[in-house]
């Protein structure tokens, strides 16, 4: 344990009780995304080339919006290992960051995806096309497959952690698509109503702005050091204050580091007849409050009643 003198207040600092243990599900996470990578790259190749025999519209905005994936899955891989790499003299919080950096990215991607899906699809309305619709069945089921398998294997993953929860957002959103485009496939197969193939574009994108703008905003909530979503403030000080020999609270902040690490700082106002084994004993109990509370890294202040502290109104 340290223990800090400063004039005018104590700080109290328990290195130990930090949880450092939170990067542990990088590896799999790492592993996942290669995965998607992998998968997602070679079947936009493919979708490329079936849009283009298919003449489907709404193939080639997948194919454009897959490349896209592609290239942010692959982002959000090289960003990710950067995330398993600690603390260093520069970060001295390590780089959990750098992963929603990388789910900033493939979100931002998505919605770029969805802009040109819109620009390429309206045009189609006015001068509608014939479709080789048997192509498009064919590329609708492939799709299911491909993407579905990759689905499942993020899914196996770490579910919190939001540069994968991004990823997976992308490939679920190109199972559904498929299964739009499967059965616009066969309803144009039957009627050879070929606005369906833009109308579907449309759908697409629609869908995939209404996911991914969300998720840009939960990332620069995250940037901008807001409070966690689960975090419950009064409920805290309430039960920091019925801890024995806590008499007041101030200069509480809260952030997190990367949606799922959570960090606290908050100065401790003590019964001022406390000994020094009553103290730690008090700290003992905050700290296991604040693990209860999901707080991984938490940094107590203890000052006495009377003691001047410039943060007070902080």
């Amino acid at each position: 344990m340290e223990h800090h003198e400063h004039k005018g207040c104590t700080h109290h600092h328990d290195e130990h009780d930090h949880d450092h243990g939170g990067i542990m599900h990088v590896h799999p996470v790492v592993k996942n995304l290669r995965f998607a990578f992998a998968l997602n790259l070679g079947f936009s190749i493919v979708e490329f080339v079936g849009g283009f025999l298919t003449n489907s519209v709404a193939i080639l905005s997948d194919a454009i919006h897959d490349l896209g994936d592609s290239a942010a899955i692959g982002a959000s891989l090289l960003l990710e290992r950067q995330a398993a790499k600690g603390r260093t003299p520069e970060f001295t919080y390590g780089k959990r960051r750098f992963s929603i950096l990388a789910a900033f990215i493939t979100s931002l991607v998505l919605v770029i995806g969805a802009t040109v899906i819109i620009f390429e699809a309206i045009p189609r309305f006015f001068h509608i096309e014939p479709v080789k619709v048997q192509g498009v069945l064919w590329l609708a089921v492939a799709g299911l497959v491909f993407n579905g398998l990759a689905v499942l294997r993020l899914k196996s993953g770490n579910s919190k952690s939001l540069n994968q929860r991004a990823v997976m957002l992308h490939l679920v959103e190109d199972v559904l698509g498929w299964v739009a485009v499967l059965i616009g496939g066969v309803i144009m197969y039957f009627t050879k109503w070929y606005w369906i193939d833009p109308l579907l574009s449309l759908g697409i994108a629609a869908f995939i702005l209404y996911n991914a703008i969300p998720n840009i905003i939960s990332v620069l909530k995250i940037f901008l050091q807001a409070v966690p979503n689960d975090f419950n403030e009064d409920d805290l000080r309430k039960s920091l204050t019925e801890l024995p020999g806590v008499v007041g609270i101030h200069d509480l902040h809260v952030w997190t580091m990367d949606g799922e690490k959570n960090v606290l700082t908050v100065h401790l106002v003590v019964d001022a007849e406390l000994n020094a084994t009553e103290v730690y004993t008090l700290k003992q109990d905050a700290q296991k409050l604040m693990a209860v509370k999901n707080i991984q890294h938490p940094t107590l202040e203890i000052e006495r009643p009377g003691e001047k502290c410039r943060l007070q109104e902080c």
